[in-house]
């Protein structure tokens, strides 16, 4: 079996070891465990059952991790991503559309990621943002997930709670005003909004002291602490059978509806959706490769095909199976830190997730209770928001599009209007200073795109 796996993932040959890969992919899961209580926590505003939205995060997860690990060999672990089930969730809200079209949007956006993932035209598309742009998509989503725990937590509220309803209508019409303050501070004492804040806290406090599963240790903590005060229930069970009573896949999966999106004002949803996707993935595979010296000498990710294929076919899967949509996890950095450098990583990571299946009801509470998951929202934010301080601020071409980007996220609530309001600024900012000569066409051809959003789309 060892000179078969040495043989298989070229262990030796990366300067590994067995012992290395299995602690490298049991770090990692470790850091991003938390998705199998968040991803479905969040989906659950957009009306997915709870217990085989749980199901189709952990199935999907071991599908992608399976894939990493025998067709890119490469010790990245694949999950439903954090951003895009946000999207899913919040950013589609206002639209009235259905969670099974936002299935069949995931869908169709996969196989896009997949056709142009084999003709190798995501990382053409990539080229054409700047660094700087695609830092503030980072940023800017981070902020938003963290504006998504403080509202949810009640850290801060809207600016309308609390006043008589009569205050807010509009004179001599029966509808409602803005309220004058969108937003305000929460009520500190309520006891669940300390909790929450205890919880941001202690994650934090174990990021900072290099703990592994730092937030996934925080949730359980915090819930803890909320069924010990009276909060919730404590589980009521440790273990259960998957994909049968509660857990099957029956409500969920094959659902999508494809053909309801298969019109007009859906492109914007998919093109978000592709975005944020071969973004995420180019995002994770310079990251976790510039952490174990993984890249060639011009910074670029050796056969990144490899792996944005496996991202478009996992995003795929994931529609189908009932989740949103998933790829590469920047976590994978932890494990690849303590050296794993193959695909046995992945493969432990996908062992992991399958041992979790028989353990929802130990972590099922934690989907319930807002203070206990909410503030890892907050931490993953935090995380994301340091990619801000990597815009070039010096230069206003690069600068007045990002800021643009994450500003348009937070105060529209909406990651697709800042992306796609930061992607057509860019280029018309580009030429209105002269300098049109320093644009790649892919910029051009993206703007065009986004553009479509706001004269055709369901901008909101």
């Amino acid at each position: 079996m060892k000179e078969f796996l040495n043989r298989f993932f070229k262990i030796e040959e990366r300067g590994s070891s067995i012992k290395t890969e299995i602690l490298g992919g049991l770090t990692t899961f470790m850091t991003m465990a938390y998705i199998i209580v968040v991803n479905p926590a969040i989906l659950k505003f957009a009306e997915f059952p709870v217990e085989p939205a749980t199901m189709a995060t952990i199935i999907t997860s071991i599908f992608g991790c399976l894939a990493m690990a025998l067709y890119a060999n490469l010790p990245l672990a694949v999950a439903p991503y954090m951003g895009e089930n946000a999207f899913i969730a919040f950013g589609l809200a206002a639209m009235g559309i259905t969670w099974q079209q936002r299935l069949g949007a995931v869908f169709i956006s996969g196989l896009l990621f997949l056709a142009l993932s084999l003709l190798k035209i995501r990382p053409w598309l990539a080229s054409a943002i700047s660094y700087s742009m695609k830092q503030s998509f980072a940023g800017g989503i981070g902020l938003f997930l963290t504006f998504i725990g403080l509202y949810e937590t009640g850290i801060v509220t809207s600016g309308a709670k609390g006043m008589f309803a009569d205050a807010l209508l509009v004179p001599g019409k029966n509808i409602l005003n803005a309220p004058p303050v969108p937003v305000k501070i929460g009520d500190f004492h309520d006891p669940k909004v300390l909790l929450a804040i205890l919880g941001f806290i202690l994650i934090c406090v174990l990021m900072q002291r290099k703990i592994k599963g730092a937030i996934l240790i925080g949730m359980i903590v915090t819930a803890s602490i909320g069924i010990a005060c009276g909060f919730a229930q404590a589980p009521s069970s440790i273990f259960a059978m998957p994909f049968q009573g509660e857990y099957t896949l029956d409500r969920i999966a094959f659902k999508m509806d494809v053909l309801g999106v298969l019109k007009l004002s859906f492109l914007p949803i998919l093109m978000t959706l592709f975005l944020m996707s071969f973004l995420d993935t180019l995002g994770t595979l310079v990251g976790v490769g510039s952490a174990g010296n993984m890249l060639d000498e011009k910074g670029n990710f050796p056969e990144i095909e490899k792996p944005m294929i496996v991202d478009a076919a996992s995003c795929t899967f994931s529609s189908i199976i009932g989740s949103s949509t998933s790829g590469a996890f920047i976590e994978s950095a932890a494990g690849i830190k303590e050296g794993a450098r193959t695909g046995l990583a992945a493969l432990v990571i996908a062992l992991m997730f399958t041992l979790s299946m028989f353990f929802i009801p130990l972590i099922e509470p934690m989907q319930k209770q807002t203070y206990a998951f909410a503030p890892a929202l907050m931490a993953v934010g935090l995380l994301m928001v340091g990619s801000i301080a990597k815009i070039d601020l010096e230069d206003l071409c690069e600068a007045v599009p990002a800021f643009i980007t994450i500003v348009i996220i937070i105060f529209s609530y909406n990651i697709a209007n800042g992306l796609t309001a930061g992607l057509i600024v860019y280029p018309l900012f580009k030429v209105l200073a002269g300098r049109h000569k320093e644009l790649h066409p892919g910029s051009i051809v993206l703007a065009a795109l986004c553009l479509i959003y706001y004269l055709f789309g369901l901008p909101h």
